[in-house]
């Protein structure tokens, strides 16, 4: 699963340690040069666990702002970004009470002002008027944990990169302090902006350009769909494709505990990086979660999905291989020739095709994603009976694919509590489906600690669950494809997830909401062949959310009945017959 982004809070009844920065960058809030604790860690530490009553307040205060500050703030946003809705403090006390000082609820707010507030936070403006859901049984969030946890994580952080670079106690610190202190958070946001604006397929084709098209039996996924060729950066081969694998019969993959091959240190272009991205993160509030992966050691797809997985700490996988993802998109972006050489992280982790299938040598995490198809009834507005299929959008909070469109769920290979029952590829997947379509918030990785033994449990189990798995064949869910992402060197297992009866979506398909992970929702119809083929051939798909989507569709071609009227896709490449 993807790491949440933590933002900051505000000290009741004091001033913020932020200050508005009014310059025609983007107005953002400006962080002065300081301790890195006072920056993302030392968040009212000690303080009582407090109670919100809108989702709103609950964003304001983890901003550390006062009303009168971020009253100032959305004026400098809504001027930089040209949005005409405005705030003021008694309208924004309003708003955070949810209520009117009659003690009525609100009414419907000005569109403007709600466009304002969602353009701001990147959430709903019902979620921000909303009751914050509550994450104990005692009905408060659990914040101080959360801060502790925060803390903890930096720690480690800091800790691996002064050992993995060779250099004293304390030495990490102090340098992400100093970086810290250059960085102007409106050009990082800036930066953001332009890396969220270059296509999949200048991302594919570069990559192309670094590693040349192929290597004995493997290539790039690539496929045709409605006279449109489309590439991807998973590179993959014949027969890891088209499984039709089941997965909840159980996959063999099989923990290890042994240790992998000694890592290198950390060299001077290696470590600054590391440096920049704790530093970067300390600025715009992404909280890097030390929770372990999985990592994959050894893989045989075939028949049936066999393999061996260890462990590797978050910290490693965010400090090492996830930097590839920004250092090609910035080379891009910046007109760069992409190639060997010109690519020092890349040289240096993932030089050539040998390196992206050596899994052993190198950090390889990756995750299991999924295109969700659900059987609905026939309706007189929609037409006749289908499956709705379900696509996201990524929230901007997220470390990865953020602002892209990808299947739902999509998540990190990860254990819970359960290290060698966990490695397998369905309980991820039923995990995901839990947490990203029916708001089981208790089993999200990046909250404070694993109060539940068996957090899956079917006692624990939330009622669209707990009814899919009552009887056998209301839930299919099968692997369709593996590939490596060449994007930063992860595993991607593309499944497929059926729900057959259409009973589920008269009872349950109200309760389908996407998370804190999610900005928002799509649906399609699996007899719409016409707007599908358009949705393939859009820019902004993650990479290895197309190729889900993509091996899912041609699955459900296959066994679907009357409910599927899709387009072709055909797989292009040379090592992969198409069908």
């Amino acid at each position: 699963m993807v790491r949440r982004r933590t933002v900051k809070g505000p000290r009741e009844g004091g001033s913020c340690q932020t200050e508005i920065k009014r310059s025609s960058a983007l107005g953002q809030l400006k962080r002065p040069a300081g301790d890195l604790a006072t920056t993302c860690g030392d968040l009212g530490r000690g303080q009582p666990m407090r109670t919100f009553r809108t989702v709103l307040e609950q964003k304001i205060w983890e901003r550390r702002l006062t009303l009168e500050e971020f009253v100032e703030y959305a004026e400098v946003f809504a001027r930089e970004y040209k949005e005409p809705g405005t705030l003021g403090v008694r309208h924004l006390q309003r708003l955070i009470a949810g209520r009117k000082p009659s003690g009525e609820r609100l009414g419907p707010i000005k569109p403007v002002t709600a466009r304002l507030l969602e353009r701001i936070f990147d959430t709903s403006v019902d979620e921000l008027l909303a009751e914050p859901r509550r994450a104990t049984t005692e009905g408060e969030v659990p914040v101080r944990a959360r801060r502790e946890r925060a803390d903890s994580d930096l720690a480690v952080a800091l800790d691996w990169l002064d050992g993995r670079a060779g250099w004293s106690p304390g030495t990490s610190r102090r340098k992400v302090n100093g970086r810290l202190a250059e960085l102007d958070e409106g050009k990082l946001l800036d930066r953001s902006v332009r890396r969220g604006g270059v296509s999949r397929t200048k991302l594919a084709r570069a990559l192309v350009d670094y590693y040349g098209s192929g290597l004995a039996g493997y290539a790039p996924y690539r496929i045709r769909c409605g006279g449109r060729e489309i590439a991807t950066s998973v590179l993959t081969r014949a027969d890891w494709l088209d499984l039709a694998e089941p997965l909840f019969s159980g996959d063999r993959l099989a923990f290890t505990d042994r240790q992998s091959e000694a890592r290198p240190s950390l060299d001077e272009v290696g470590a600054a990086a590391a440096v920049s991205r704790l530093a970067e993160s300390a600025a715009l509030g992404v909280r890097i979660t030390n929770s372990p992966l999985y990592r994959l050691l050894d893989v045989n797809v075939g028949p049936a999905i066999e393999g061996t997985v260890g462990l590797v700490p978050f910290v490693e996988y965010a400090l090492t291989m996830d930097l590839l993802e920004g250092e090609l998109v910035d080379a891009v972006v910046g007109g760069a020739e992409v190639r060997p050489g010109s690519l020092p992280l890349r040289d240096k982790y993932m030089s050539d095709l040998a390196s992206v299938l050596d899994m052993p040598s190198r950090v390889c995490a990756g995750g299991v994603l999924a295109l969700c198809a659900i059987a609905r009834p026939s309706d007189p507005f929609r037409g006749g009976r289908d499956y709705a299929l379900l696509a996201q959008e990524r929230s901007g909070h997220v470390l990865n694919a953020a602002r892209r469109l990808a299947v739902i769920p999509k998540g990190f290979h990860e254990p819970l509590t359960d290290l060698r029952a966990d490695a397998q590829l369905g309980a991820t997947l039923r995990r995901e489906m839990e947490e990203e379509l029916f708001g089981r918030e208790d089993i999200d990785s990046t909250a404070a600690g694993d109060r539940a033994a068996v957090p899956m449990h079917p006692s624990r189990m939330s009622e669209p669950m707990r009814w899919l798995m009552e009887k056998p064949g209301r839930l299919r869910v099968e692997c369709t494809g593996f590939g490596l992402n060449l994007i930063s060197g992860n595993y991607e297992f593309a499944s497929l997830i059926i729900i057959d009866d259409d009973e589920f979506w008269a009872q349950y398909g109200g309760d389908i909401e996407a998370n804190w992970e999610t900005a928002g929702l799509r649906l399609y119809s699996s007899l719409d062949g016409e707007l599908i083929s358009d949705l393939v051939s859009q820019e902004n798909w993650s990479n290895e959310g197309l190729f889900a989507f993509l091996q899912g569709l041609r699955r459900l071609s296959e066994v679907g009945d009357e409910r599927v009227k899709l387009p072709s896709i055909d797989v292009m490449s040379a090592t992969a017959s198409g069908r």
